[in-house]
């Protein structure tokens, strides 16, 4: 036993992808063992030990017997032979390993692997919602996220609405009332699109990912209250609410430049979970800051204590790609006001070096 928990080891070190710090990740070892994965079994069949322990001869093909395998790794043998396992440190942990250590740990939730259209468009429709799977609906969710056309287009300027002779168009042929172009054929003009916000976003993505250099979102909050009326369908429960901000986020991710932002508005229901999902989206070293802003005062709704403040989630697409303008601070005054003062520019980021 003891030879084949060594030699299993020594195999296993040579795929960089299983090693941490110099220790194996057994998390990483079972997950690519479920997924069958091909450079796996090809180092395991490479040694005639682990083709003879792990692998089953069936008429001359080899099966990987990955159950044999999986309780092989997890059994508790496979960590280092100490007088105790626990390493010199205090912290949380999931199987046996420090959740700080682990690249692969994710927040989890049901219809995770699913995509929900949302399209409930008044708060009294009581749409039932279908969670499309994955793996299982691949064809619905492709006609789902193809593109859409748009209709009922129109130009909106000083002088009112004009009807939209063609979507094409460019700065030299303004007449056909199209959208104006640049030099690359990228449309120079601010779009409204009213509709399915996840329909719309796929529907964009051909043009325009790696093209937007800011994104920002108000999402329903799951507040779980009868709002007096609607604006946007705010009573998802909590897994579902997850699945729709992925579902939108994914693909938010995609049509940001490299040095693209995206800022999410929350309050305290949902901010927590938020910033654990965008981390995994967007990637923990993404994350900029989480921003609290007042409000006017405490909701007429909240429990205990008067919630004032929400917040503002800030994650970047490459953090090494990201530079933040500087405003300097001055005297000079908006021309705006809110109902207490004038407003005066302030600065908020500070140049990367």
């Amino acid at each position: 036993m003891e030879n084949l928990l060594d030699n299993l080891k020594s195999l296993l070190q040579k795929d960089e992808r299983l090693v941490s710090e110099g220790e194996l990740l057994k998390n990483k070892i079972i997950e690519l063992a479920l997924k069958l994965d091909k450079d796996l079994i090809k180092l395991l069949l490479s040694d005639k030990e682990m083709k003879k322990v792990f692998f089953v001869d069936v008429e001359g093909t080899l099966i990987f017997d990955k159950d044999k395998f999986i309780r092989f790794v997890s059994n508790k043998q496979f960590l280092p032979d100490s007088y105790t396992t626990f390493k010199n440190k205090i912290g949380l942990i999931a199987d046996d390993k420090y959740l700080i250590e682990k690249k692969e740990v994710v927040l989890s939730w049901p219809y995770k692997d699913c995509v929900l259209e949302g399209g409930m468009t008044k708060e009294d429709q009581k749409r039932d919602e279908i969670f499309w799977n994955e793996i299982l609906a691949p064809d619905e969710i492709s006609r789902l996220f193809d593109p859409k056309v748009f209709t009922n287009a129109k130009r909106i300027d000083k002088n009112g609405e004009h009807p939209m002779v063609s979507l094409r168009g460019s700065d030299s042929d303004r007449g056909n009332l199209g959208f104006r172009l640049d030099e690359n054929g990228d449309i120079k003009d601010n779009l409204i699109i009213k509709g399915n916000n996840l329909l719309a976003l796929h529907s964009l993505k051909k043009r325009f990912a790696g093209k937007v250099k800011l994104i920002y979102i108000d999402p329903p909050y799951n507040t779980r209250k009868e709002a007096d009326e609607f604006k946007y369908n705010d009573s998802f429960n909590h897994s579902t609410w997850l699945t729709f901000m992925k579902n939108r986020l994914k693909v938010a991710k995609e049509l940001l430049r490299e040095d693209g932002v995206i800022f999410i508005s929350i309050d305290d229901n949902e901010q927590a979970y938020l910033k654990v999902l965008c981390d995994e989206i967007f990637g923990r070293e993404n994350f900029i800051a989480s921003m609290p802003w007042k409000g006017r005062g405490g909701r007429q709704d909240s429990l205990f204590v008067a919630n004032i403040h929400e917040y503002v989630l800030f994650f970047v697409k490459n953090n090494k790609k990201f530079l933040a303008g500087e405003m300097e601070k001055t005297n000079e005054k908006f021309p705006y006001f809110d109902e207490n003062k004038q407003l005066y520019y302030e600065s908020t980021l500070k140049r990367a070096n």
